[in-house]
């Protein structure tokens, strides 16, 4: 087995992760930073890698919603008054994370750039899971879930129950929460689907619409990360990452089904509680280097 092969068979790996991490509020960055690290991957500094496949995780969304997607580009070109309201929210929510993302993008590196970072983030993401799922607005969402007794909180209940009854006051909150997701460890989806939550958008509404906004969002930061730090790309790297891409996409396929499938019948409680495991196990690891 050549070295070539073998740093091939850790991108595809990685890019697996990625499909596999992407779109459940997990943080997909601190797996493949982390992961990365133990098994020894070297991606280069620019980071490229992590940004790239990323978006073969969001190119698979984009097959799996595509005829949603085209309904979408379609009514927005006609004047079709509930896609052009649908689209505005899509743009009000990305816009934050694109201007923030800009200017900040390279300070917030160069802070949280450490792993530690990720101890903090993942275990208090987890907590915040924790938290929001405990409200009894959300258990009245699933099948089987009994009202609770107490309905005062019914003014609080989810207002959003589809992607089109979603708000531009919430389709903002998302987009600020995404900003945070920035922060590694932070999960892009995890902030956009609990901040979704918080706001009144129902489960998996919150999801879909999480979905949605990371096709824009990763299509930009692809980009941008491409054309800073395209040019310093060996052709090794380039091929690791052609490879991870793939993975990626062909393993979101997957997920991204199953992750539909399980939130309109459970919480998030279980991915809650994995953070907070995989944050205890960085800091054990952290501490024992």
């Amino acid at each position: 087995m050549t070295e070539h092969f073998l740093y091939l068979l850790k991108a595809g790996f990685l890019g697996l992760i990625e499909g596999l991490t992407e779109f459940i509020p997990v943080s997909s960055t601190a797996h493949l930073l982390l992961i990365g690290e133990w098994i020894d991957f070297s991606s280069g500094s620019a980071k490229v890698f992590e940004v790239v496949i990323q978006f073969g995780s969001i190119l698979a969304v984009m097959w799996i919603f595509r005829e949603r997607l085209w309904k979408l580009i379609r009514g927005t070109l006609t004047g079709d008054r509930t896609e052009m309201l649908f689209a505005r929210n899509l743009i009000i929510a990305f816009l934050p994370a694109a201007v923030i993302g800009a200017i900040m993008i390279s300070y917030i590196k160069m802070i949280f750039g450490s792993p530690a970072i990720f101890v903090v983030t993942l275990i208090l993401g987890g907590l915040i899971m924790l938290w929001v799922e405990r409200k009894p607005q959300y258990a009245k969402e699933l099948p089987g879930q009994a009202a609770p007794e107490d309905d005062s909180m019914a003014s609080r209940n989810a207002t959003a129950h589809s992607l089109e009854e979603i708000t531009w006051k919430q389709a903002l909150v998302v987009g600020f929460a995404q900003c945070i997701a920035m922060i590694p460890g932070t999960s892009r989806s995890g902030a956009t689907i609990i901040s979704g939550m918080i706001a009144g958008i129902q489960r998996k509404t919150a999801t879909e619409f999480s979905f949605f906004l990371a096709m824009p969002t990763m299509l930009a930061a692809t980009v941008y990360d491409l054309y800073r730090h395209g040019s310093e790309l060996s052709s090794t790297q380039a091929g690791a990452i052609v490879v991870g891409f793939a993975m990626a996409f062909l393993s979101a396929l997957v997920v991204v089904r199953a992750v539909l499938r399980f939130v309109s019948r459970h919480t998030y409680r279980p991915f809650a509680w994995y953070r907070i495991a995989l944050g205890l196990v960085v800091m054990t690891w952290l501490l024992a280097r």
